[in-house]
């Protein structure tokens, strides 16, 4: 059994997700250092600096290594990084060629590098599950563009809305998580090979063509210099897995709030048995949402702890650097997960119209007080029309009667909103949420979505 919900059979598929688990696991960990050493050899054989034949046996060796895992284990723990107990396995296994195995070349060199592999196929998988969210967003708020509801501020009834709205507000921040992954791409995807101090140093002249087909062997873009001791680009991979999932979380929390039985606004999918309780029979908990919300706290702690982690010392650090080995892939875990429970939920959720009417009207017409006070503002002055309609709102609060009754008794009021049809109208929810509809369509119609 795990020791971690990362690890555990009950909990890692609430906290992660079988594919991205596959891009950090200890396997394609190592396949990625593998890859970053053949890289090299590759690249200093197109320079003549290494036997075409040796860099050839190497990438042999590579595919065909049989791991003494244990070994591997064992001498990490003893040496504190897993590149040289590696070096020496990949090296025996290649035989001759094996004296060319990581060519000058420092253990961060290759484990950065593996990191920035790891980190573009994690961000492969972000990037899709971003743009099939963003698709399930549009679908919800093309359906529901004109679905009048409740708008809320400070917990409070404010204006109606429209649903299509709501989605699409999430739908906006959604869309541009996908621009800033394409942004962050060419600033993140770097390879890194620059030797002890990060000064090429140690393969002389050739250091910077070596590290550019090196770079270029990977698909990688070649640095301007060292990052060795400058991880803004890691830790911005992780910064944008805190606003993904904040963005998410906050889409969780107007869910949950509206599953609320005060609300019953919405309920996430129905699957036989979920958010079930052991003791109440008719509960329904929305799992999904809440798993988003705690995916959205606990990656806010790694982009803080990778934040910290800049903090380098000197040309290596003594510490910070180890940061990243916890924080990168628990974020990524934590971002696939919630963004899995995001299509599952979002893709099935449920609307409940008829209480969204409902809830509508629960404030006999005060919802709707500002409507009133701008329509009678032009004949009564803003001011007079402020306090008149305040008036009516507090007798209605006071006595419980209907907003639309109280100022059909108020002949200056009726007569500023041109007679007793007009004010029905007025206070009418249905008739007040703004460009809510033509915002939806401004957001369905940016050209990322044609």
């Amino acid at each position: 059994m795990g020791s971690t919900v990362f690890d555990s059979v009950l909990f890692r598929n609430m906290f992660g997700t079988a594919e991205m688990r596959a891009v950090f696991d200890d396997d394609a960990l190592i396949a990625r250092y593998l890859e970053a050493e053949v890289a090299l050899a590759k690249a200093q054989a197109r320079l003549g600096i290494v036997p075409a034949a040796a860099a050839d046996a190497i990438a042999v060796a590579a595919s065909s290594l049989k791991l003494d895992s244990e070994k591997l284990r064992r001498e990490t723990e003893i040496v504190g990084y897993p590149i040289l107990p590696l070096v020496h396995q990949l090296s025996e296994a290649a035989g001759e060629a094996g004296r060319y195995v990581h060519w000058g070349a420092t253990t961060q060199d290759i484990m950065d590098t593996a990191t920035v592999l790891q980190i573009r196929a994690a961000l492969r998988i972000i990037s899709r599950d971003l743009a099939e969210l963003s698709a399930i967003l549009a679908m919800l708020a093309r359906k529901y563009r004109s679905t009048p509801m409740a708008g809320r501020t400070h917990l409070q009834q404010a204006l109606p809305i429209t649903f299509g709205y709501k989605v699409a507000i999430w739908l906006s921040s959604i869309e541009r998580h996908i621009e800033r992954v394409g942004q962050a791409l060419p600033r993140v995807l770097v390879g890194e090979f620059s030797g002890a101090a990060g000064t090429l140093a140690s393969v002389g002249e050739k250091g910077l063509e070596i590290q550019k087909l090196f770079c270029e062997e990977l698909g990688l873009r070649q640095p301007s210099i060292t990052w060795h001791v400058a991880r803004d680009g890691i830790a911005e991979a992780v910064t944008l897995l805190g606003l993904i999932t904040g963005s998410l979380g906050k889409i969780a929390t107007d869910v949950m709030l509206m599953s609320a039985t005060e609300l019953g606004e919405v309920s996430e999918p129905f699957v036989s048995g979920r958010g079930a309780s052991s003791t109440m029979p008719q509960k329904r908990n929305p799992i999904s949402s809440e798993l988003m919300l705690a995916a959205a706290k606990s990656v806010r702690q790694h982009v803080a702890a990778m934040l910290d982690g800049m903090i380098h010392d000197f040309e290596r650090a003594t510490g910070p650097w180890h940061l990243e080995w916890i924080s990168l892939p628990e974020s990524f875990l934590l971002t696939a997960s919630s963004l899995a429970n995001a299509k599952f939920m979002l893709s099935g959720l449920h609307l409940h119209e008829e209480r969204m009417q409902e809830n509508l009207h629960l404030t006999h017409g005060l919802i709707v007080a500002e409507a009133v006070m701008m329509a009678a503002a032009p004949k009564l002055g803003r001011q007079r029309a402020h306090d008149r309609v305040y008036e009516a709102c507090r007798q209605s609060l006071d006595d419980g009667g209907d907003l639309v009754a109280i100022l059909c008794a108020m002949p200056d009021v009726v007569e500023a909103l041109g007679g007793p049809a007009a004010v029905h109208s007025r206070c009418d929810p249905m008739n007040y949420v703004g460009l809510a509809p033509q915002m939806v369509d401004r957001v369905l119609s940016r050209p990322a979505r044609n």
